[in-house]
């Protein structure tokens, strides 16, 4: 199955935003803020966040993200090159993340490790990874000065400065390498990524959107440890913004009824009642995406579409969801055994799907 869709435009209400942790400027290293925080420089404020891959199925990059959604001016800083060592993998940046970024108006520093250190349960791997935090906040001094838009300010960034920060990132890895004695992966690798990108921003585009489409289609023969599903449908979707840019997702679970297509983001848990927030969480900004996409085609033909969370569990005892009457999913919820703070937490999901016209299911 082969889905197709648009999105001209990003209208989400967030309800289970965390309270971010308040970080003064002068105070601000990268590498020891959390996850995700609100920076202070005088009167001026930025919600920031950090990815530990370039990866997007690494770490719940995510949840980061969406936990910053809410501020008006917001700030994510992503490595375009992560080695782990010859052990390990390397990841690259990819267009594909910056564009949703952009869609969602988040500013993006792309940066780069400068030191790490051994892993010692590895004979050639790297732990420890740290940013250049002087790097950081030059950008961050920059975005403060920036009165455009962050779609502006990621496209100048990739067009003006990425290969002269890939330049930096190759030449901290040679540095780490001597230092830590840790065999990395070769280094012309790094130089064929800045050659296929280009200097052409559309390069980098058909660069990224080569790679995602061959994930995309390994991920179509697997299922994944935490997805737990009624049937093994997977289905193909691309996703088309009015950047330009697209997104090459994998589906979890398609369901057609009549002239609607339902689809379906699982997230499982086998030892709890509920999966994680931060699976939950990195479940909702697809949502985000799929709630409002529009020209939706399957196989070519013109259909609607439903955005579902879908949380599973061996724990759960019969289906509830957002669209059952508010008395008989408290029923249920007392039945299961939910805790008091689960509750609260579910309220918030059902009350955030109900706003925004998506689907939460919670079932075995």
């Amino acid at each position: 199955m082969d889905i197709k869709g648009q999105i001209t435009g990003i209208k989400y209400k967030i309800l289970l935003s965390e309270d971010l942790q308040i970080v003064e400027i002068n105070r601000f290293n990268i590498n020891k803020i959390p996850s995700y925080c609100l920076l202070q420089d005088g009167k001026t404020s930025f919600a920031v966040s950090k990815w530990v891959s370039p990866k997007r199925t690494r770490s719940y990059p995510y949840e980061r993200v969406y936990n910053t959604l809410n501020i008006s001016k917001k700030i994510t800083v992503i490595p375009i090159i992560k080695d782990e060592g010859f052990d390990g993998d390397r990841d690259f940046l990819q267009w594909d993340t910056v564009s949703l970024m952009s869609l969602l108006d988040v500013f993006v520093i792309f940066a780069y490790y400068n030191k790490a250190t051994k892993n010692l349960d590895y004979e050639n791997k790297i732990t420890d990874f740290q940013f250049d935090n002087k790097y950081i906040i030059s950008k961050i001094k920059e975005i403060e000065q920036y009165h455009s838009s962050a779609l502006h300010w990621n496209l100048n960034e990739l067009k003006n400065n990425l290969h002269i920060i890939v330049d930096k990132a190759k030449q901290c890895f040679t540095k780490i390498e001597k230092q830590t004695g840790v065999k990395l992966h070769n280094p012309t690798g790094i130089e064929n990524f800045k050659k296929k990108i280009g200097k052409d921003v559309s390069h980098f585009m058909e660069f990224s959107r080569e790679k995602a489409k061959n994930a995309q289609s390994r991920e179509m023969q697997t299922t994944q440890p935490k997805e737990n599903l009624a049937t093994q449908t997977k289905a193909k979707i691309t996703i088309t913004n009015y950047l330009g840019g697209q997104y090459f997702f994998t589906v979890d679970e398609v369901f057609v009824d009549k002239d609607t297509v339902y689809l379906i983001e699982s997230k499982h848990s086998k030892q709890s009642i509920l999966p994680s927030k931060g699976d939950i969480k990195d479940g909702l900004l697809k949502m985000i995406l799929y709630s409002n996409l529009c020209e939706v085609e399957v196989d070519g033909k013109p259909m609607k579409s439903k955005a579902v969370l879908q949380l599973t569990s061996e724990k759960i005892h019969r289906e509830i969801t957002s669209e059952m009457d508010i008395g008989v999913r408290g029923d249920l919820l007392l039945i299961n055994n939910f805790s008091q703070e689960q509750i609260w937490f579910l309220d918030a999901l059902l009350d955030e799907a109900g706003e925004n016209g998506l689907e939460v299911r919670i079932t075995n």
